[in-house]
């Protein structure tokens, strides 16, 4: 091999190994979650600890009473239902008192943000604590068999349902595939994550917690992805986040536009997250030789679905160039077989549990929806999103 070509081969190894890792970590964390997990759901869904949902709302009048029309009948008897209507211009804590719910109205434009409405629920409840906190969504909507499920383990550790957008194979191509890489994410990656860590991320709504947990965790923040520094914060106390695989809580399904901005806060504030944690707790596991902290590390690195297709693509049509300048083909050979494994993983999951939620037609659309991704991170690669942002209705 000639000098160039030597060279070459240096840079491609350097260019193709953290695409490797990551292409890597995704595909065998996809295998490992296609298989279900074991069932702690009882039989007796009217046994329940005493559990308080929290419902941060910020101008939600529009669905609040069918979701409180929805949630109350299927609330077990040791719980209620906490709003708190955070700096809304709107009817929202009026609506939700209507609905049967216990209402707290929290105006304080400068501290805005999920974090801060969950820190004064906290504050509100703590004279008469519960013994579990749950949080949902106020589009959300859920079952009393999955409360009770979740309400029982999170007297034990802090626990996150399966979270999952409602599925509508009318709606749009776009809002499909998003929709779909929505299951990968909080449900097949997060049982692979389980098995692989023994832990999960917290995703928002659906999470429950101990009393004891919810009282000291850092909520008042004004994080644009609050959930995911919180399950990270209490995996580094050694709280570490179960996995309750047989509660689902849903969420209503967005337009493309609405799609677009849920998307820019997740993938926005997961990626500022990610810089920043990710190889410091790489390291931190190698030091004391943890191979479960270090597979939660090695997930974290690894960006949302979209952006890792795009990186992959992009890092093929690069190493092939400069195979053309003489470096050795193993990368470009062992990125694509990873990719290619990749992709054979999200084909069976789609196959599994996803056709419910992406239609075949929809998913011949793939390549659409990357390219209709790109815009959001040339827009991230700008300005971060901050601020409670809602996703259109």
């Amino acid at each position: 091999m000639s000098a160039l070509g030597v060279i070459a081969t240096v840079v491609a190894a350097a260019l193709a190994a953290p695409l490797i890792v990551m292409t890597a970590t995704f595909a065998v964390e996809v295998i490992a979650g296609l298989r279900g997990t074991a069932r702690t759901r009882g039989v007796a869904t009217d046994s329940c600890p005493g559990t308080v949902i929290v419902m941060p709302a910020h101008d939600e009048a529009t669905i609040i009473a069918a979701t409180l029309a929805r949630l109350m009948p299927e609330l077990p008897p040791a719980c209620r239902v906490l709003v708190v209507a955070d700096n809304c211009a709107d009817d929202t804590a009026a609506i939700a008192a209507q609905g049967g719910a216990e209402v707290l109205r929290r105006d304080d434009p400068v501290r805005r943000g999920k974090g801060f409405a969950l820190a004064y629920a906290r504050d509100h409840l703590a004279d008469a604590p519960p013994d579990v906190v749950m949080v949902l969504d106020a589009d959300g909507s859920t079952d009393r068999a999955s409360i009770a499920t979740m309400a029982r383990a999170a007297t034990q550790r802090p626990v996150q349902a399966v979270n999952l957008l409602s599925p509508d194979l009318s709606a749009a191509p776009m809002v499909q595939v998003s929709n779909f890489a929505f299951v990968i994410k909080n449900l097949v990656r997060q049982r692979g994550l389980w098995r692989l860590a023994g832990r999960v991320n917290l995703t928002g709504t659906g999470m429950a917690f101990p009393w004891a947990v919810f009282r000291d965790a850092g909520l008042a923040t004004a994080d644009i992805v609050e959930d995911l520094a919180l399950g990270l914060e209490l995996a580094r106390r050694g709280q570490l986040p179960g996995f309750v695989a047989d509660a689902t809580v849903w969420s209503a399904a967005s337009s493309a536009e609405g799609t677009l901005k849920q998307r820019t806060r997740w993938e926005g504030g997961f990626l500022a997250t990610s810089r920043t944690r990710a190889l410091p707790a790489i390291g931190n596991a190698l030091r004391s030789k943890d191979f479960r902290a270090l597979w939660a590390g090695l997930s974290l690195a690894v960006p949302p679905l979209t952006l890792l297709l795009l990186l992959d693509i992009a890092g093929l049509v690069v190493l092939g160039g400069l195979m053309l300048l003489g470096a050795s083909a193993w990368p470009l050979l062992l990125l694509g077989c990873l990719l290619v494994v990749a992709i054979s993983g999200l084909g069976i999951a789609w196959m599994r549990v996803g056709r419910p939620f992406l239609s075949g037609g929809a998913a011949i659309r793939l390549p659409l929806y990357v390219l209709w991704k790109i815009p959001l991170y040339l827009g991230l690669a700008r300005k971060r999103p901050t601020g409670w942002l809602r996703a259109g209705r």
